[in-house]
């Protein structure tokens, strides 16, 4: 059985690294007024932001359209007998049961979706180890087991600047957003049950990452972490600084830089910053 593997641009993998590991890719949208813009095709991440500054009302993001899904599905069906589909939480977003639905509308190619109930690099960690066992031959069901392992130890934690867009974007609690908004918190988020929640309040940014960081340290004094992102909202200086001090104490964990792209950025607004990471 030839397997391919597909995402969806909310993982953020860099479009060269996509095409390293062979894996295909559906777009999410991100509209400003009557401009629709599919993220990692039309519209980069630097240029979300920067109209982000230029306009007064929040731009709205859209899953992709089932016709989109089913004809990416027809054409990998004329080369792979299965695709093993990656997706953001079920929980914020329908693209995961779209792409369900289009499976079953499209003959000569078996889907597996897997619902990654998290997103952004973490979301990329099992699109790549799901590209590279396809490499190696393995079957839809083993790469299926092996990312259901994965999500057994995956951790993800981030902390935006204000709640405001989490909040007017549905994706978070109103009761918690005007919390947070009162008691200017920066509150530690993380996705349970595969919908986005407070996990601490803390009152400072700095405390807040040095919070997020101290649970990632944990793990990896013990020797447990397999791959770490540090992950930013248009600061990557941020997230560079943080992957520099984290390599230099444990120099043999693979760490990275990863991205909320435009749809992801929309509700977390500029300066977010995330760390996720999975156990070997």
């Amino acid at each position: 059985m030839k397997v391919a593997v597909m995402t969806d641009s909310t993982a953020y993998i860099p479009e060269d690294m996509r095409k390293a590991y062979g894996i295909h890719m559906i777009p999410l949208s991100v509209i400003f007024g009557d401009e629709i813009y599919q993220e990692e095709i039309d519209i980069s991440s630097e240029e979300f932001y920067q109209k982000l500054k230029e306009i007064k009302d929040l731009p709205t993001t859209s899953q992709p359209a089932i016709g989109l899904i089913t004809e990416k599905l027809e054409k990998l069906s004329k080369d792979y007998d299965a695709v093993v589909s990656v997706h953001l939480s079920s929980g914020i977003s329908g693209t995961y049961q779209a792409v369900v639905s289009a499976g079953d509308m499209v003959e000569g190619i078996q889907v597996y979706a897997f619902d990654s109930e998290i997103s952004c690099m973490a979301q990329g960690f099992y699109a790549i180890e799901a590209a590279e066992m396809a490499k190696e031959d393995k079957s839809a069901e083993e790469i299926m087991d092996r990312l259901n392992e994965m999500k057994k130890t995956m951790h993800g934690y981030f902390m935006v600047d204000d709640l405001t867009n989490l909040h007017r974007g549905g994706r978070l609690n109103g009761a918690q957003a005007l919390v947070g908004s009162l008691l200017q918190v920066k509150p530690v988020l993380n996705f349970v049950d595969k919908v986005i929640v407070p996990f601490e309040k803390i009152r400072t940014r700095k405390k807040a990452i040095n919070r997020i960081i101290g649970m990632l340290e944990e793990h990896a004094k013990e020797g447990k972490v397999a791959k770490v992102a540090f992950i930013h909202a248009n600061d990557e200086q941020a997230a560079t600084e943080l992957r520099d001090e984290f390599t230099e104490k444990y120099p043999n964990t693979e760490a990275v830089i990863g991205y909320f792209g435009p749809v992801i950025g929309t509700h977390l607004g500029e300066g977010a910053i995330g760390v996720c990471w999975y156990f070997k």
